[in-house]
């Protein structure tokens, strides 16, 4: 039985003292996560920044439970997820979608068969709702041609796209994205961001996407939290006027929002008088 927490309506996630140790191969503990306290709110786009090993990536995996965290209670869409037996659990996680670094597709498989795939697992879905369910996310992505394909075949920014069209399949009311763009130039980044800014806007699904790449929180993300050493070392409101962050990264994504700030508006401007 799931437990009901008293976030508002408006909370997606809650993150509550939440810790993840591990052992690492000489024997001695890694606290990768320690003593996190978070909220996203629902339809927000948060980022989690931070450098490599900073354990953000770690963050993100305990909100599904891929990573059990040691101590602390995760909440999300008002249910306790940390107090979950198995079958809760999956049934809690198709109301969550996950995107990979390394898009995590079946290479053997078409395009269809890869975004079917949590549907057929699940084995709710009758095989003309997973066809209309997989044309639709396809659509959503742009990537409807492409239903024939197999991996082998696509791009990297294409191969990214249809990962979200899978993690979209089971009509997430959050989407949990890990490093999504790493692995892409600077063009596919943007086609992906613009793809993952759409979702937000049309379906309202709210987006948690870890990056070290400050570009990207700031294109896509309203909240971010930097990360440092398993800790939350601040969170910013990045449009805030009164935003004034402590942290080295923190500063710098202040100083790059507020440059692409500037140039928006002289866009406006230039606009205006054309």
């Amino acid at each position: 039985m799931s437990t009901l927490s008293i976030v508002e309506p408006s909370i997606a996630i809650r993150l509550e003292g939440v810790s993840k140790r591990f052992v690492l191969p000489n024997g001695e503990p890694f606290e990768a996560v320690r003593n996190v306290s978070l909220q996203v709110r629902s339809g927000d786009i948060y980022g989690l920044i931070g450098t490599s090993g900073a354990g953000k990536s770690t963050l993100l995996r305990l909100i599904n439970r891929l990573e059990q965290p040691d101590s602390g209670r995760v909440f999300v869409g008002g249910s306790e997820i940390t107090a979950l037996g198995k079958r809760e659990l999956r049934a809690a996680r198709q109301t969550m979608g996950m995107v990979f670094q390394q898009f995590n597709l079946l290479q053997n498989a078409t395009v269809f068969d890869n975004v079917a795939f949590p549907l057929r697992i699940h084995g709710k879905w009758a095989s003309g709702e997973i066809f209309r369910r997989v044309r639709e996310c396809l659509h959503i992505v742009g990537l409807s041609d492409k239903i024939d394909s197999h991996p082998a075949q696509l791009s990297g920014g294409q191969k990214q796209r249809v990962a979200i069209a899978r993690a979209l399949a089971t009509d997430p009311q959050v989407l949990l994205c890990d490093e999504p763009t790493s692995a892409l130039d600077s063009e596919t980044t943007r086609s992906v961001l613009d793809t993952l800014r759409d979702i937000n806007q049309r379906l309202g699904v709210t987006i948690v996407i870890v990056t070290h790449e400050l570009a990207v929180v700031r294109a896509l993300c309203r909240h971010a939290a930097v990360i440092e050493r398993g800790e939350v070392a601040e969170e910013l409101a990045l449009h805030d006027p009164q935003l004034s962050p402590r942290t080295a990264l923190g500063r710098e994504l202040a100083q790059q929002v507020a440059q692409a700030d500037v140039r928006d508006e002289l866009a406006r401007l230039e606009a205006a008088y054309a």
